[in-house]
């Protein structure tokens, strides 16, 4: 018989190379020194699992197929974090998902070839949900790129009860109706809904969904709230920031964490944003993914 799973996690994993700048961001036609570079794991799926296997949860990511330049790469940062890939499909005719990173410390520019990937006439680069790992979890994150198959993973979460959380769906759509947690990013609501009222916007979400909904606004106060509730802030935490990089990923791993361990709206909240401050605080985090105690030493034990 299988084991159990603690998570299963259905979306994109990826190999950043990431560029540190010296200093600010050039303007065109400019120049700027890189400090230095590497290459890591990257994607809200890859980025989750690192993170929630580092808090010691026994994770599964699927999704984004390995490829010929990224499969050995992410196996072997997967393996010393102790995450399980073995449901992740190697394509020997794909290189695999990839993008390149300009950071600068408060910025971060990303290049890839993703829309590319997305609409080619070779086929989906992305695999099918596993109803059967499904089953074995007791919670799941899904991302909401990968189309039919995004949800499709919903769906069959939903017929399942396994409860989930995703990120950056409109509040029309099947992954956010059926989500126990949807986080949506600033940048995400700017360029879906443009011009539109953020409180407006909060009304529509939590009456479509009967799920929490998070809008975060990057170090500005974030907004939660659920159907027929009072919107509730929450401030993230002030730390000495390394690179905001992968703040979003972490901060949606943190309510998959607090979503495993039943706690309520605002204790997860809480450990989320101490995870993603974790992260800001020390970069990048599939290098460095923080323990436990590191978060509760600056959040606070919750319990």
């Amino acid at each position: 018989m299988a084991p159990k799973l603690d998570v299963y996690l259905y979306g994109m994993t990826l190999l950043s190379t990431i560029h540190r700048l010296k200093g600010p961001y050039p303007k065109a036609d400019s120049y700027q020194e890189i400090d230095w570079s590497l290459t890591v794991p990257g994607g809200e799926t890859g980025n989750a699992s690192i993170l929630l296997a580092r808090l010691g949860l026994r994770v599964r990511p699927e999704g984004a197929w390995l490829g010929t330049r990224t499969r050995e790469p992410l196996l072997r940062y997967f393996r010393k974090w102790g995450v399980d890939p073995s449901g992740m499909r190697a394509d020997p005719s794909f290189e695999g998902w990839k993008d390149v990173i300009l950071v600068d410390g408060e910025h971060r520019t990303v290049f890839g070839q993703f829309i590319l990937r997305y609409s080619r006439k070779g086929g989906r680069k992305w695999s099918v949900p596993d109803k059967a790992a499904i089953r074995r979890a007791r919670v799941a994150a899904v991302d909401s790129y990968f189309k039919t198959q995004s949800r499709q993973a919903a769906r069959l979460c939903h017929a399942t009860a396994v409860p989930y959380v995703t990120q950056d769906c409109p509040y029309d759509s099947d992954c956010h109706r059926l989500s126990a947690v949807n986080v949506l990013s600033q940048f995400f609501l700017k360029r879906r809904y443009p011009g539109k009222d953020p409180r407006d916007l909060l009304a529509r979400y939590t009456a479509a969904s009967k799920g929490l909904t998070v809008f975060t606004f990057g170090s500005k106060p974030l907004w939660y709230a659920r159907r027929g509730q009072p919107l509730r802030r929450f401030t993230p935490y002030k730390v000495k920031v390394s690179g905001t990089l992968g703040a979003g990923d972490s901060f949606r791993a943190g309510m998959v964490y607090g979503l495993w361990r039943g706690w309520d709206d605002a204790k997860s909240v809480r450990f989320a944003a101490g995870l993603a401050a974790c992260v800001c605080r020390k970069f990048p985090a599939a290098q460095y993914p923080p323990s436990l105690q590191e978060v509760f030493r600056l959040t606070g034990k919750i319990v």
